[in-house]
């Protein structure tokens, strides 16, 4: 296995951790924050928009069986890059678009999609998606790992979370795990 790591900042840990979670490819998938200057911020800190901090995703994935690419085409597509420090009704810096990367290939392979969806006018506004060198990752607070998995009977999962992974398999249903289908 070819193991490689990202961090997305896409809005709701809750609903980008269960899209991902899906893909076949995806190893691991860790909900936290990154991009901030407090140090182990808890997620209440993190909901006051005052820590820089966003609530991200890291993982893992085999590049033998799941492209940079392609990632980033889930990313893309499964949250809102055009609107600035929101997704939906979530509000706020802490749900800001953003690439965190690891390596300069990243960086550019992030910068080429971007170009490339702005190009093909994929979106009607323009990404304001953030790539930026990734820095210290804080897992989110144990209650906040396996949200949809563990909690898919609650308002929220049913009515946020469940649509946005329709969607994603409805898109991607070549990219989900064989379990799944």
């Amino acid at each position: 296995m070819n193991i490689q790591k990202i961090t997305f900042g896409n809005g709701c840990f809750w609903c980008t951790e269960a899209v991902f979670q899906a893909l076949n490819g995806v190893t691991s998938v860790t909900s936290g924050y990154m991009g901030g200057k407090v140090l182990n911020p808890t997620y209440e800190q993190v909901c006051t928009g005052a820590t820089g901090h966003a609530e991200v995703i890291s993982l893992e994935y085999d590049a033998d069986k799941l492209s940079f690419d392609e990632l980033l085409l889930v990313f893309f597509k499964t949250h809102d890059p055009t609107t600035l420090n929101r997704q939906g009704n979530d509000v706020g810096t802490q749900y800001r678009s953003a690439i965190f990367y690891y390596n300069d290939e990243q960086k550019q392979a992030s910068e080429a999609m971007i170009k490339r969806l702005t190009d093909e006018h994929v979106f009607n506004s323009p990404i304001v998606t953030e790539i930026t060198p990734a820095s210290t990752f804080y897992p989110a607070e144990d209650y906040h790992q396996n949200y949809f998995n563990d909690n898919y009977n609650k308002p929220y999962c049913a009515f946020v979370i469940q649509p946005k992974l329709n969607k994603f398999a409805k898109e991607f249903k070549d990219k989900i795990k064989p379990e799944l289908l």
